[in-house]
């Protein structure tokens, strides 16, 4: 019977609490992890009290609606669940390689709780929210616009994704999560297999934060088709804009399912339903369609804003036009369409017809086809360029190396007949990572060192961003590819012991490759670290350090809260670069009276009232979640009784501000592709010749 006030909660749901119960290695672990976040939070506080930020945290951040903050939020959301989700996979693949004849130091309970939060957190809190993070700070720049479309909706959108963010965290400290797995198939996380709150904590992590992607695609949607700058059609819009639209043209589609599937698991746990039960009508193969309606198209989701950078980086740092513009784009509608058709080939071992499965299996195989064609397109696009090695360079041609052999792993489980022979192996693990790490995790690391000095007005150091780059695939190297092998033996993921003796060199050389790892996100840190000490000599105050070629690069570093002092007219794919080409760049414009929206609460009021419902609901806290439900209710209708939501930005400020812009512009010294990592680099790009 639940207490009236504390619900299920009790003294034992603290991870302390249960160390010191039972001071095992397995709970000393446990408590880690646990103390970890307890501590850096703690440290987080004081720090702000200490330098006095809180101010202008508040201020400046927390109750900002402009579209580039809040891009920046969400990817220090997904920096910091980052640091847990390689933490969580080291932890395991160290553990896994001392597993022979049951010697792993964890329990397979512990196990099974890590592999579920790291599969989570990886592809949901963190893919996820760099991704949207980069689309949010980019696309409004790209096309010229002053903002997104709906300013307060994208605050409320980021919100809901971190209290998703903060309830996965809390469950470290307080509770357990489930050992189901990422997918959360039922009947491992039915109420009978699992009575405790794990499920619960991804349910309502799920729902949450999935409420948030869907008005955060729905909104860059509305931003791209309806707030280009003059002169912007849709095939002149770079392809980074143009693979944001399809991944939340994709994500409209696509969370429904998992919003739904979610739903209906909570209603069985809570309500004793039985939709996914083997009694009373109930079938979780229901649940399993659902979900891989979702989750398959999700990987491409991902995957093609990665494509987007990749686009960009490609024709800025080789110098030239991006190769192959309209097969590029139309390469991105075709993946996003082919990748709904064929998430069967994630049941092919699950007893439906041969021809069905040959029918998704050629569906598999034919995505490859699209993909090809970008990848030719950005090699074209360097050929006989003036190509500089840049760290974003470094993490293109690491994934142009790795990724290929991703892809033809997957052609290779796209067969019904090896993916029988091979599923539920190391091999599908090794597969899975080899298209999500350099396919993803690669592009939005290389897009975050692109466009860091348009978000903070200086570079990021290069050698130890580069050491970063490289420690990050020579350790996915050594990670993942041994794991190949050890699946083709026949290893099953997910094993808390293994009997043979001759897994254990590999999967100690994938327990190295994970430190290895681990020494890439430190050289990340010290990259930051270093460039934030010398951030002045860094500087690039005028706003094109890399001689770019999209109108993001036509505003000073940091870009102005309203993005730019004169909205440019548009023509062409690449406006900035050929207003720079005709001498038209830096030209004072015709100021404006421009209308900004106002700061507003209603974010900060989404994540605590999101966050405690969804704490709430795990712990069955009813009292609760009904006062944190009702007060987001009431601070929405509140709000729409605030009838002045701008403000007024006067042409003479916009004037002022432009002019002392073009003053440091013309200060400058023009900088060639040769100096552009030298302290001589202030963000004014000198015209070569071609």
């Amino acid at each position: 019977m639940a207490d009236p006030i504390l619900g299920r909660l009790e003294w034992d749901s603290i991870i302390f609490a249960k160390f010191i119960e039972d001071p095992s290695v397995n709970e000393a672990v446990a408590s880690g992890a646990g103390g970890l976040v307890v501590i850096g939070g703690l440290i987080t506080l004081a720090l702000l009290t200490y330098y006095r930020l809180w101010g202008p945290l508040w201020r400046d951040w927390l109750i900002s609606p402009d579209h580039k903050r809040i891009g920046i939020m969400y990817v220090v959301v997904g920096i910091i669940m980052l640091l847990r989700g390689v933490a969580e996979g080291v932890v395991m693949r160290i553990n896994q390689a001392f597993a022979l004849h049951g010697g792993a130091p964890l329990a397979p309970e512990h196990v099974g709780e890590l592999f579920s939060t790291h599969g989570t957190i990886m592809v949901l809190f963190v893919a996820v929210p760099i991704v949207f993070g980069l689309i949010n700070f980019v696309v409004p720049l790209q096309i010229g616009a002053r903002d997104v479309a709906f300013p307060v909706l994208n605050q409320m959108a980021f919100n809901f994704t971190a209290s998703g963010a903060a309830l996965m965290m809390i469950s470290l400290v307080i509770g357990e999560f489930h050992t189901g797995g990422w997918t959360a198939y039922p009947p491992y996380t039915g109420k009978i297999f699992s009575p405790g709150v794990g499920p619960d904590y991804w349910i309502w992590a799920i729902i949450i934060s999935g409420m948030g992607t869907t008005m955060g695609a729905i909104n860059i949607f509305a931003t791209i088709m309806k707030c280009r700058a003059p002169g912007m059609k849709l095939m002149h819009m770079p392809i980074f804009c143009w693979t944001a639209l399809t991944s939340c043209v994709l994500l409209v589609y696509i969370m429904p399912p998992l919003t739904v599937a979610s739903v209906m698991l909570a209603l069985d746990r809570y309500l004793d339903f039985h939709f996914f039960t083997n009694d009373l009508g109930g079938n979780m193969m229901l649940y399993a369609n659902m979900f891989w309606m979702f989750g398959h198209p999700e990987v491409y989701v991902l995957i093609l804003p990665a494509y987007g950078v990749y686009s960009e980086i490609a024709a800025t740092f080789s110098g030239k036009r991006i190769y192959g513009y309209t097969s590029l784009v139309v390469a991105s509608a075709v993946i996003a369409v082919v990748a709904c058709l064929v998430w069967l080939h994630h049941f092919f071992t699950m007893g439906q017809s041969a021809s069905l499965n040959a029918a998704f299996g050629i569906g598999t195989m034919l995505i490859g086809i699209p993909t090809g064609v970008k990848i030719y397109d950005w090699m074209a696009t360097l050929w006989r360029g003036r190509i500089r090695i840049t760290t974003p360079m470094v993490y293109l041609i690491g994934f142009f190396i790795l990724f290929v052999l991703g892809g033809l792993s997957g052609i290779i489980l796209a067969n019904p007949t090896i993916d029988y022979q091979v599923h539920n192996t190391l091999f599908l693990v090794a597969h899975f990572h080899n298209v999500l790490i350099p396919g993803v995790l690669f592009g939005l690391l290389a897009g975050i060192y692109y466009w860091f000095p348009k978000a903070f007005g200086f570079r990021l150091e290069e050698t130890w961003g580069t050491r970063s780059a490289v420690l990050w695939s020579v350790g996915f190297i050594m990670t993942f590819m041994p794991l190949y092998w050890v699946g083709l033996l026949g290893m099953p993921r997910r094993s808390t012991s293994f009997e043979d003796p001759g897994f254990v060199p590999w999967l100690s050389l994938s327990a190295v490759g994970a430190c290895v790892i681990l020494l890439a996100i430190a050289c990340l840190v010290i990259s930051v670290l270093v460039s934030i000490r010398n951030r002045k000599a860094l500087a690039v105050p005028v706003g094109d350090p890399w001689d770019g070629r999209t109108l993001e690069w036509a505003t000073p570093c940091p870009a102005p809260a309203v993005n730019f002092y004169t909205i440019p007219n548009a023509e062409g794919r690449d406006a900035w670069y050929e207003t720079k080409e005709a001498g038209l760049a830096y030209r004072q414009g015709k100021a404006t009276v421009v209308h900004m929206p106002k700061s507003t609460t209603i974010g900060v009021t989404t994540l605590l009232t999101a966050t405690a419902f969804g704490f709430a609901m795990v712990w069955w806290i009813w009292w609760l979640a009904i006062l944190s439900f009702v007060l987001w209710i009431g601070a929405i209708i509140l709000r729409s009784f605030d009838l002045e939501q701008e403000y007024e930005i006067p042409a003479s400020r916009m004037y002022a501000a432009e002019a002392a812009w073009l003053i440091q512009a013309r200060q400058a010294p023009g900088v060639t592709r040769d100096d552009e990592i030298t302290p001589e680099n202030r963000g004014l790009a000198a015209l070569e010749a071609k």
